[in-house]
């Protein structure tokens, strides 16, 4: 989470989108920037539980694929209304899984079982694998730019790295992107070192709601 957030208010010094894809050390779960913390921990019984700078519901992290998506202002992304940018990010990750061979669609509408928790039901533009929902994702957009952070509930005998590898290829293929590895700085590193024991660490910030 603090790497997020560094690379979202880093974004503008960056000058270029990023793509983050990334995995846990041990199960977790993750809530939104707006949940009640007493309202979360009886949902899961994974820890540890912490609070992202998106909103959105709880996520667990003990088998799932997470991603993120930083936009400096000005970049086309930025521009687009949280709807649409929320429908084009899972129009990518469903064309990922159709080029593997998982018929993927997207949400038509809400569906809600479980307020708070992000994987019973379904929002508008979820992707869904045969009714079921099996990504979701939540958003920030300040003038440091737009962060997008992504969960996704792979099918059985899914492959990461293909669907990794597929996922960036559509990207070159239908928006131009020629990718490169970031190469993180000594300020960008500093800036996660900070965030990791000055806020996501901290019981008074997870907990503060």
């Amino acid at each position: 989470m603090a790497w997020d957030e560094a690379l979202l208010s880093s974004s503008v010094r960056l000058g270029r989108p990023v793509l983050r894809l990334y995995g846990w050390q041990e199960p977790a779960a993750t809530f939104g920037y707006f949940q009640k913390f007493s309202d979360v921990e009886g949902m899961t019984a994974l820890r540890p539980l912490i609070r992202r700078c998106t909103g959105g519901g709880l996520v667990p992290h003990d088998a799932d694929w997470t991603y993120s998506l930083v936009f400096p202002p000005g970049d086309p992304w930025y521009e687009l209304r949280a709807t649409e940018s929320y429908r084009r990010v899972h129009d990518w990750v469903r064309m990922a899984f159709d080029r593997l061979g998982a018929a993927a669609e997207l949400s038509p509408c809400c569906r809600k079982e479980a307020p708070g928790q992000c994987f019973i039901g379904a929002e508008q533009f979820d992707v869904l694998l045969d009714g079921q929902k099996i990504a979701g994702a939540a958003q920030r957009r300040t003038r440091a730019g737009l962060l997008i952070q992504g969960s996704i509930q792979p099918p059985p005998r899914s492959n990461r790295a293909e669907f990794e590898r597929t996922f960036c290829e559509i990207a070159s293929t239908e928006w131009a992107v020629n990718w490169e590895p970031l190469q993180a700085d000594e300020e960008l590193r500093s800036l996660v070192a900070q965030l990791t024991v000055e806020k996501y660490s901290r019981k008074d910030f997870n907990e503060r709601r």
